[in-house]
Parts: structure tokens; sequence; C-alpha cells
């Protein structure tokens, strides 16, 4: 496992971009970084704060969470897709995917996770191509990771407080789900983001945990990579092949408060090339 970067608070959100190479956001300290196949970092968003996911935009810009979803165009000010208003408890928006069609989707919080408030749980959200909101389900304690089985048949979700990944199945319309059922439980620490492979695999990182669990479609653990720092909130697949697993980490349980570390390993297995989000920006 090679150390590619170090020195965040806390990263979130890695995307894969074949011109810029792995796109990561930190939370903490606001930001919305690349770091492509040389190792030189550069800005895409500056200073924007509690990007916990992100997406690419078929017109080149950028899908983020926080405290709104956002389209953000290559150039110009960004337009909301989704804000606090779309339930009563809704305080901003944490990991978010996008299925076949370009639709996102995308976990409201109903707490803010890092202030001790009283946890209160928040909602799954797709937001369709014609940049209409529909809420899915609820009951979301906190939400983290989303992504697709490769048929698109399947959604998997990450609920942390749960230690449990959700498993929904997807309507023919492409945006009812099933009441969700778990695919897994974690131990030892909690799901977080989450990346599907091309076999239907689920690469889940396990924050407070060290590692990254990998299940088999059916919930089964098929293995377990270890983290050298504790706090591994997020995964993603890159390159030409997408077989570089990225694996992003916090600083929390770490030997400083800012040693959030991305880290690349080559897995076993190809990753899922996500879509680009086909959302109309109005």
């Amino acid at each position: 496992m090679e150390t590619l970067a170090t020195g965040y608070g806390l990263i979130e959100g890695p995307l894969w971009d074949d011109a810029r190479g792995l796109l990561f956001a930190d939370v903490m300290n606001g930001g919305v970084r690349a770091i492509n196949e040389r190792g030189e970092i550069s800005d895409v968003v500056p200073k924007r704060r509690g990007v916990g996911g992100m997406a690419a935009h078929a017109d080149g810009g950028l899908v983020l969470g926080g405290k709104e979803v956002i389209v953000q165009p290559p150039s110009g000010a960004a337009t909301t897709l989704v804000d606090t208003s779309v339930t009563d408890v809704a305080i901003g928006f944490n990991d978010l995917t996008t299925d076949h069609a370009g639709r996102v989707w995308v976990g409201s919080l109903g707490f803010r996770v890092f202030s001790g408030e009283p946890l209160r749980p928040g909602h799954l959200h797709v937001v369709d191509v014609d940049a209409t909101v529909h809420t899915v389900s609820d009951d979301v304690t906190l939400t983290n990771g989303l992504g697709f089985s490769p048929d698109g048949k399947q959604l998997y979700h990450s609920d942390s407080r749960r230690n449990t990944v959700r498993v929904y199945d997807v309507a023919d319309d492409g945006i009812s789900v099933s009441p969700w059922r778990p695919l897994a439980v974690v131990d030892g620490g909690v799901p977080d983001g989450l990346a599907v492979a091309e076999d239907g695999s689920i690469w889940v990182a396990v924050a407070h945990g060290s590692r990254v669990d990998v299940f088999e479609p059916d919930g089964a653990l098929r293995r377990s990579i270890p983290v050298s720092l504790p706090m591994v909130t997020s995964v993603c697949f890159g390159g030409a092949d997408l077989k570089d697993l990225y694996i992003v980490t916090g600083s929390s349980g770490g030997p400083s408060e800012n040693c959030g570390t991305i880290y690349k390993m080559q897995a076993d297995v190809a990753g899922l090339p996500l879509a680009a989000a086909k959302v109309k920006a109005v």
C-alpha cells in the first residue's frame, strides 16, 4: 500500500477523474483537490467545507454534498439541487452517488455529527434528471456510503450508527426502492464510504476500524484489508483500468489532528465506472 499524500483533517468523497486523477475533499479544513499520477496536488473547489460526497456532472462540473447539494460548473456560480427544506429535520447532506441514468442519490443528516448533538435520523433522497427530488427512505441514523450493484437493481447504503450496510431493491421506475434489509453488520468499527467492483463485491471503509472490508453480494465477508490509520473514511477505484484502489482517512485516533492520508494499492478486480450526473441544473 503506497502513501500518496497526508496532512489533512478529514478526507472524504474520493472520486476518480481520468483527466485530473483522484479528486478528494477535506471536510474539516475545506477544499476539494485533485492529486494526479505524478503526485501533484491542485485546487478544484477552494474552501468549500463539509463535502462528504461528490460525483462528476455531464457538463464537466461536479455535484457536491455539504450544507446543500450543489452543481458546481467548471466556471461560474453553483446551482443548488437539494437544500435542507427537503425534510423537517435535514441539516445537511453526506455521501452521494449516481445511477446508470445519471440521477443523484444522497443521504441527509438529521444532526451535527461532530457537535455532540443527540442522534436524529435522516433520510435517503434521489434527484431525478429533471431535478425533481424524491425522498425514498427514512430512519437513517447516520448516512454514509452509497453504491449500486452492476445491474443497478440493488442499492447499498452505509448506516454508520447502526453498524449496518443496508441494501434496497430498486424498482423498474429507477426511483422507488423496497424497504431496506441488512446486507452486512460491521464489527470493530463502523461502515463509512463504499465502492462496488465489477464482480459485484462491495468494498466498505471501516471508520475507527483500521481496515476496508470486502463483502460478497450476499453479505459474506470476502476479506479485510488493514490500513495504518484507524479512521478509514472512504474508498474508490481509479486508474486507466479501474484496478487502483484509493483509500482515504481522517485524523481521529491518529498521531495528529491533521494526519488524514490518501493510500493507493492494486486491487484484484476492477471497480465499476460511475456514470456522470445528468441532473438539470435549474
